[in-house]
Parts: structure tokens; sequence; C-alpha cells
């Protein structure tokens, strides 16, 4: 469980522990980017300026829900979960370079992929929001119940 973060501690401060908090568990799991967050972690990351791509879906923005403020780039194309050929593209006509990006999708597989290519691509500080959106299965093979950003309470909206 992570540690929770004093509202009295400085921005600057809570960003550089979520950072190395992330950096720590990216390592142990033996992750070649930045790091992985868990999702209020992110969210704490993305009230600091901190840049969130949704790489899910329109069809699964549309109507799972998607995430206020967040950018989406399908990492994968809809119909036929193809690998978006201008994904690269797409993200760099909206991010720059240096700065830290956080990849999410429907449950951390795919923003994994999106957070490696960026790294690749040369962007320096690429991070993988575990859990996802929507969290892993429960034992009754339904999502929303076990982690993810909306079992969190974090904000989001639906169409």
């Amino acid at each position: 469980m992570p540690q929770p973060y004093n509202r009295h501690q400085p921005m600057d401060d809570i960003k550089r522990d979520i950072k190395r908090t992330a950096a720590e568990r990216a390592k142990k799991l033996g992750l070649p980017y930045a790091g992985a967050l868990l999702p209020a972690e992110a969210h704490q990351l993305m009230q600091a300026g901190a840049k969130l791509v949704d790489v899910r879906t329109k069809p699964e923005l549309l109507y799972v829900g998607s995430i206020p403020g967040s950018v989406a780039i399908e990492w994968q194309t809809y119909p036929g979960s193809r690998p978006n050929p201008e994904f690269i593209g797409e993200l760099a006509a909206v991010t720059k370079k240096d700065e830290p990006l956080m990849f999410i999708c429907r449950s951390g597989a795919r923003s994994h992929g999106a957070a490696e290519a960026a790294m690749r691509a040369g962007w320096r500080e690429t991070y993988n929001v575990l859990e996802g959106f929507e969290g892993d299965k429960d034992d009754t093979q339904h999502r929303n119940s076990v982690g993810g950003w909306r079992k969190a309470g974090l904000p989001w909206v639906q169409s």
C-alpha cells in the first residue's frame, strides 16, 4: 500500500516521492521505463501538471468512461485491435519529449506497451498506470471491483 501523502507537504516533494516510489516499483518489476504508478499516484501527478495519456479505444472511452483532462490516443485501433501506426506521431503532436507522460488503459497491459514505445521513441520520463481504468477481473470475471482508477474513486465521466 502506498504511503498517504501529507496535503501540507510541498507539491515538489510529493511529486519527487511519488516518482521515487514508481521508479522503485518499476525496478522490482524489471520495467524499462521511468516508473509504475498506482492510480492514486497518477492522479496526484496529474494534478501537479503531468500529462495522462489514455490509450484505450474510442468506443471504450465513450461507453466505459473517460478521465477528465487526459489525452486520448488509441494504442490499438478499433475494430480489429491492430497497432495504431500513427501512435508515436499523434503523441508527438500533443506532448513534448522532456515532459513526464503517464499511460493508462483498461488494466495496465496496453499502457505498458505505450510507455515502452514512447521511451524507445525518445520520451525521457514515461510511466505506466498499473491496474488501469477498470482494474483486473474478480472471481466472477467482472472488472471495477479489483483495483483501477474507477475503484479508487478518482474522477471520471461517462458519455
